[in-house]
């Protein structure tokens, strides 16, 4: 049976399947269908036409819009149909025509997002994605399966992000760009192949991040990607004279850190 808290509010013309959960103050619209694995918390809303299938927990305050698909099964040729999963978290807006998908049991079977998201129409979250917290994907921005995007990410319109890539802190990703390496924390990637073409200076700026504090980052930057040795020995190089400053730390840390992927550079790729 179902567990349907008085206070929602289901249109008579929507499907809610036998075990899903409801949560206190939730709106289910007109043809919108809810799976039997699913649990909606408090305040959640869908407007017309939504599905939200699969072993799914949407957290509470999100809003998901006409078209959206939330926790079908994941796109690829392994999956057997295990019982994996996806998590939404609290106060996330997903918008028209918008795909996530479960997880893939060959790698611990989630695909986990957090809070405050804006997920514009027709975007997708791949298998096994670990998106953060106040994150903005743009229209018809793909993640590939596995991808890590971590806080305050911003994604233009029309980019990919290639399986296994990680795009670091309050990165910002240019409007149809590819997404094919590791993008580092506070960095800037435009173009097809994307090309890291420096900081996200506007977005620190907004972010409160202070203005010497930028200046500091800006060197740091300039030392890791214009020194003579590779970028991570130019990395390690400057750990003891920036261990002062968290956004360098983040930065140094992300570039230590192992990953499947190589980092983006202002050459990494580019066609000679």
């Amino acid at each position: 049976m179902s567990t349907i808290a008085e206070s929602a509010r289901i249109h008579p013309m929507a499907v809610v399947e036998d075990g899903a959960t409801v949560g206190e103050g939730v709106k289910i619209g007109p043809f919108c269908h809810v799976g039997p694995h699913v649990v909606l918390q408090e305040n959640v809303e869908l407007l017309s036409h939504a599905i939200v299938t699969g072993r799914t927990v949407i957290g509470k305050g999100t809003r998901i819009f006409p078209m959206a698909v939330v926790g079908g099964d994941p796109q690829s040729v392994h999956h057997a149909g295990e019982e994996t999963t996806l998590s939404v978290g609290a106060n996330c807006t997903i918008r028209e025509g918008v795909t996530m998908n479960t997880g893939t049991a060959d790698f611990g079977g989630q695909t986990i997002v957090g809070d405050n998201n804006l997920f514009l129409a027709n975007s997708h979250v791949a298998h096994d994605c670990r998106v953060g917290n106040h994150v903005i994907m743009s229209n018809n921005v793909m993640l590939a399966g596995h991808v890590v995007i971590e806080d305050r990410v911003i994604l233009g319109g029309g980019s990919a992000v290639h399986q296994f890539t990680r795009v670091g802190r309050q990165a910002f990703v240019g409007g149809l760009s590819a997404v094919s390496y590791d993008v580092i924390p506070y960095g800037m990637l435009n173009g097809n192949p994307g090309l890291l073409s420096g900081l996200n200076v506007v977005g620190m700026t907004r972010a409160g991040i202070d203005r010497a504090v930028i200046h500091r980052v800006r060197r740091a930057y300039k030392a890791i990607f214009e020194g003579t040795a590779s970028v991570r020995e130019n990395a390690a190089a400057i750990r003891e004279e920036y261990a002062d400053c968290p956004e360098v730390v983040q930065i140094l840390d992300f570039i230590a850190a192992d990953s499947d992927r190589a980092l983006s550079s202002p050459t990494r790729g580019q066609k000679g």
